[in-house]
């Protein structure tokens, strides 16, 4: 079981940055592949970011390509998206993920959830 609790979101300017946290429990955060997912008012969730439970791989949604990075910290227990040149369209609530498997992109394949954290940028 993986208690996930997000942090971080808020209200920016386009072209700003934030930076979002999300603080797992338990004793196994390094055997779980992570994931940063959103969702805006009136569409599908949708992937944005993913990495192995060893931080050596990741991948990103073409959208935010370029423009953020998802990094983790398995000593703190702490995932965390970097997102840089925010813009209207990133406008969406977040959640963080945690899940097994081969599959990084897909929400199906995680098991657990946070609540999520709104974010939302201004033009």
């Amino acid at each position: 079981q993986v208690h996930l609790v997000e942090s971080g979101g808020g209200l920016v300017q386009a072209g700003g940055s934030l930076r979002l946290s999300c603080a797992a429990s338990g004793r196994t955060f390094d055997t779980y592949k992570m994931g940063w997912f959103r969702q805006a008012p009136g569409k599908e969730r949708e992937f944005v970011a993913s990495i192995a439970g060893s931080g050596t791989t990741t991948y990103y949604a073409d959208s935010v390509k370029g423009r953020f990075t998802i990094s983790r910290d398995n000593d703190k227990n702490t995932l965390y998206l970097q997102m840089n040149i925010l813009n209207p369209e990133d406008t969406a609530v977040y959640y963080c993920a945690a899940g097994t498997g081969s599959i990084y992109s897909k929400w199906s394949q995680y098991a657990y959830w946070g609540q999520g954290t709104q974010v939302t940028v201004s033009s």
